[in-house]
């Protein structure tokens, strides 16, 4: 039987690399599309690098007529909240039309199976929680939008172009492979974990708080941490059942666990063993209170189990940071 190809488009970056090395482990072969702007060249371990921009549709067209991907997986998008409302401008040009590029190229390959990284934040503000899939979807900024946008139009390809997807609804990434091969490197970064272990490294000074005066148990707001492995581990598993005939889906990716900002740092210091200084400061626009997965229905399509505890998150994060020298910025 011969192996099937995935189109890892965003591959070089931190869950998209992550998701090549578990392809590679179940037996698929991992090509890499990506424009080096957030992924760095010597994350690609697992198949070839073919370096292009996801608006390029000539470049597209190229790559899809070399390899024949089986499937596509989708992470190429710019990601930071922050970011998004201070240039939307950037956000709907890549992630908007750099995926409706991206699709309009692999629908005329002639590609049906299709796995986009979404996110919570295309819910908004939480009504419930923890939130299923029927939660209704008001984003509350740019970069929850553009999300939104291509999840709608992926909808409406599975039901008109025959393009099958699943929307994976992400809620907080974090973590790093446990043999330290790849982790996770922003510039700048924005991420809570990496951000309080540089603080702990002593390479920045202290970390920062965004509001203690939340509605939850200790004042700081509360978020679901997924270890990067257990995400690649339920992309891998959406390839497999796209590629069985399953239908479009939406899918959250969390633990149904939720921790908050203080709990965090205080697990931090313990893996760690380094109390740093911590700094409370006002609420920041934007953030919910409280986004924490409902993640049945994934259990229940995939099959998909998180193995993965906070600890295991922290512990990961710790050795690839300490050990890297991938200054954080």
């Amino acid at each position: 039987m011969s192996v099937k190809k995935v189109l890892v488009v965003g591959g070089a970056g931190y869950i998209g690399s992550h998701t090549c090395l578990v392809l590679a482990e179940r037996g698929y072969q991992p090509i890499v599309f990506d424009n080096l702007a957030n992924g760095h060249a010597e994350f690609v371990r697992w198949g070839e690098l073919e370096e292009g921009d996801i608006r390029d549709r000539a470049r597209l067209d190229e790559v899809f007529a070399k390899h024949k991907p089986d499937a596509v997986l989708h992470f190429a998008a710019l990601i930071e909240v922050g970011e998004s409302v201070k240039n939307p401008v950037a956000f709907y040009d890549n992630n908007v039309i750099g995926a409706l590029t991206l699709l309009s190229a692999a629908i005329d390959a002639g590609v049906k199976a299709f796995v986009f990284s979404s996110t919570c934040a295309t819910y908004g503000l939480p009504d419930r929680v923890p939130m299923d899939e029927t939660h209704k979807q008001a984003p509350i900024n740019p970069y929850g939008r553009t999300k939104f946008i291509v999840e709608q139009a992926l909808k409406d390809y599975g039901t008109y172009k025959d393009l099958k997807s699943v929307m994976l609804r992400y809620f907080n990434a974090a973590g790093a492979d446990f043999e330290g091969r790849v982790g996770e490197w922003h510039t700048p970064e924005t991420h809570a974990i990496p951000l309080a272990i540089e603080a702990a490294l002593g390479r920045r000074q202290g970390f920062k708080v965004f509001g203690d005066d939340y509605d939850t148990r200790d004042g700081t707001c509360v978020r679901d941490y997924i270890h990067v492995l257990d995400l690649a581990d339920a992309h891998v598993r959406a390839v497999d059942y796209l590629l069985a005939g399953g239908e479009t889906v939406e899918l959250n990716l969390g633990t149904g666990t939720g921790t908050t900002v203080k709990e965090l740092l205080a697990a931090i210091s313990a893996v760690s063993g380094n109390p740093f200084p911590v700094e409370y400061t006002g609420r920041r626009e934007g953030d919910s209170t409280s986004l924490v997965a409902n993640n049945d229905k994934a259990r229940a399509v995939l099959g998909w189990e998180p193995k993965y505890s906070l600890n295991d998150i922290i512990r990961s994060a710790w050795d690839w940071h300490s050990r890297s020298n991938h200054h954080v910025i």
